[in-house]
């Protein structure tokens, strides 16, 4: 097969990993049973960086916000249509990238448009455009009432989904003790879903999804999806190696090692791949798209 999409994420923005850490155990990821080694973590970084330029994309590289552990994963701080930027609403342990992300949203030009007071999102890692439609996350770091706010105020017709739970040793839902929020394996739905390329001129839109990551009803939502292709990826590749957790310039894909068996079928489908492996970003529950925040247009 062979693709004719728009190019799609052509410009990103990203920060840095000087004060990156897992100290504040906000994901099931942060076990902090080894150290982060920011050296090793930096070179990953460098590399997401050289390999997103490589394939056309133009990073934007801004200073990390001071002192904050997650803020390399600038996808989180907002979600951005043309001039527009919604931004985020983050758990507690990361609430002080919100004003240096207002800061640095503006000096790019946008319009920094704020959540109504009391709802919570998690930006670009929860809500994920595939041309008009946005595929959004919720139950974890972001509201439906947030989605659909993000949704009407950028234009998006609104996909509202939910990743299965964490369950606790009485198999209820885990509540994460930092957070105060309910937890997840895929607490930002960017862990368990990714854009492909953008419905265009005629031609269906592709995703590459893991089922087991969804609830049931999720997974019926999107199996009856007719005007998206779509890629299923393992349990194992999705949890264990961030195969979802991609950029894709709708004809390159940069994507984890993690992912081989989605490098493959992405590859049947025309589309060339650059793996990389990110072990120390993994351990802040992040990789590639956490840490770029996508600059869309308005149209394409």
């Amino acid at each position: 097969m062979t693709t004719m999409s728009a190019h799609i994420n052509t410009t990103v923005l990203m920060s840095g990993v000087d004060y990156f850490d897992d100290g504040q155990a906000i994901n099931p990821f942060m076990t902090q049973e080894e150290p982060i080694n920011l050296e090793k973590a930096k070179k990953e970084h460098d590399g997401i960086r050289a390999a997103l330029e490589s394939a056309g994309v133009t990073v934007i590289k801004v200073d990390p916000p001071k002192d904050c552990q997650d803020g390399v994963y600038t996808a989180n701080w907002a979600l951005v249509r043309g001039d527009k930027a919604v931004l985020a609403a983050l758990p507690n342990a990361r609430q002080a990238e919100t004003p240096y992300a207002a800061e640095v949203l503006a000096r790019q030009g946008k319009t920094v448009i704020r959540l109504p007071e009391g709802l919570k999102a998690s930006g670009q890692g929860d809500a994920l455009p595939c041309g008009d439609l946005l595929f959004c996350g919720s139950q974890y770091r972001s509201d439906v009432e947030a989605q659909q706010f993000i949704a009407d105020t950028l234009g998006y017709r609104r996909i509202q989904l939910q990743t299965v739970p964490l369950l606790d040793g009485d198999g209820n839902p885990a509540i994460n003790a930092v957070s105060g929020l309910p937890d997840s394996f895929y607490y930002d739905i960017d862990l368990a879903i990714s854009i492909i390329r953008f419905p265009v001129d005629g031609q269906k839109g592709l995703i590459a999804w893991c089922p087991e990551a969804f609830t049931p009803e999720s997974r019926a939502i999107l199996n009856a999806l007719d005007e998206i292709d779509k890629i299923e990826v393992s349990e194992v590749e999705a949890r264990e190696g961030f195969a979802c957790n991609l950029v894709s310039t709708g004809e390159t894909v940069i994507m984890n090692t993690g992912g081989v068996q989605l490098a493959k079928d992405l590859e049947t489908w025309g589309l060339r791949t650059i793996l990389l492996d990110n072990p120390e970003l993994g351990k802040g529950g992040g990789s590639i798209r956490c840490t770029t925040l996508t600059f869309n247009p308005a149209t394409l």
